[in-house]
């Protein structure tokens, strides 16, 4: 199937803006690239409230971010992608806030140290103790872990720890385009990691992983490529979303798979006329909105379901 006109167009302005490619500028270039896409988003749903604020960790107080709708009746722990090194609250924003309304549940973004100032596994473990902070908080009520790209990764690796370290419990993990193996030589590599139609590459992956996990020796631990755990059962169940043009593609396919075999509940969703990461492009493309209020829906469903008198 054909790119979608909606993400052509965005990917016909990028070109047009003769912006070097993301692998040639500086994390500090890169990061800066950011606030056009975010510009160009705009502002997000209304929500009843939004509140900044600080979340301890082992290594001292992360940003956060509370988005929360009327009446939230769970949690949604998210985690930003932005390859480990660029994205923050703010590129996020209006993701989050459409996750918020369209769930029902408060969204808390949490903004982790980023790589190369702060490389594997900082990013990660800022998340980990993050997220027993939030469910401390959260109480009883449904806790969701949901993420895109890297946060995908960092998600799927969160989830594994708590399957393994007596919790928290999770009601749901939710990974967008997740990174999920450190292998670019797959079929998806091949097919989707240059050419035209792309938003991400597989020079801009090799960019993403050299400044995260410098040595390749070193990526194949689980806490980086949750694909190769050597176990998957017993994990939440999982909404996967993957992406055709998207050199992530079959890693995404391939978790999503192996979730399935070891008896996790799944719904995977592949959009085959969608770029990686195309969910956190709402207001600029439909499919992005239709992907986010979906993943919604069921989120609000389940948690009506988990919340409900016995």
């Amino acid at each position: 199937m054909a790119l979608h006109p909606q993400a052509k167009a965005f990917l016909a302005g990028v070109e047009a803006s003769g912006a070097p490619p993301l692998y040639e500028l500086t994390p500090a270039e890169a990061r800066a690239a950011t606030g056009v896409i975010t510009e160009l988003i705009g502002a997000g749903s209304e929500v009843a409230a939004v509140e900044d604020f600080e979340i301890p960790t082992t290594a001292g107080a992360v940003g956060a971010r509370r988005c929360v709708p009327g009446g939230a009746a769970g949690t949604i722990f998210w985690i930003h992608g932005g390859g480990w090194v660029i994205c923050d609250l703010d590129t996020h924003d209006a993701v989050c806030r459409l996750l918020a309304v369209s769930s029902g549940c408060r969204v808390i973004a949490v903004d982790y140290r980023r790589a190369p100032e702060h490389p594997f596994p900082a990013p990660l473990e800022d998340c980990w103790d993050a997220l027993q902070a939030v469910a401390a908080a959260a109480g009883e009520a449904p806790l969701i872990i949901a993420g895109d790209s890297a946060g995908g990764n960092m998600s799927a690796a969160c989830a594994l720890r708590a399957r393994d370290r007596g919790g928290p419990e999770l009601a749901l993990q939710v990974l967008v385009c997740p990174v999920v193996d450190h292998d670019m030589t797959n079929a998806s590599y091949r097919e989707r990691g240059s050419g035209p139609d792309l938003f991400l590459t597989a020079k801009d992956m090799e960019w993403f992983w050299g400044h995260y996990i410098p040595d390749p020796a070193a990526r194949s631990v689980r806490d980086a490529s949750p694909l190769r755990a050597e176990d998957l059962a017993n994990l939440p169940p999982a909404i996967v979303i993957t992406a055709e043009y998207d050199p992530l593609r079959d890693e995404g396919i391939a978790y999503a798979r192996g979730l399935e075999a070891a008896g996790v509940p799944v719904t995977h969703r592949h959009h085959a006329d969608m770029f990686h990461d195309f969910f956190s492009f709402v207001n600029l493309i439909e499919a992005g909105n239709e992907a986010v209020e979906r993943a919604g829906a069921e989120i609000r469903a389940l948690v009506a379901t988990v919340s409900a008198p016995a």
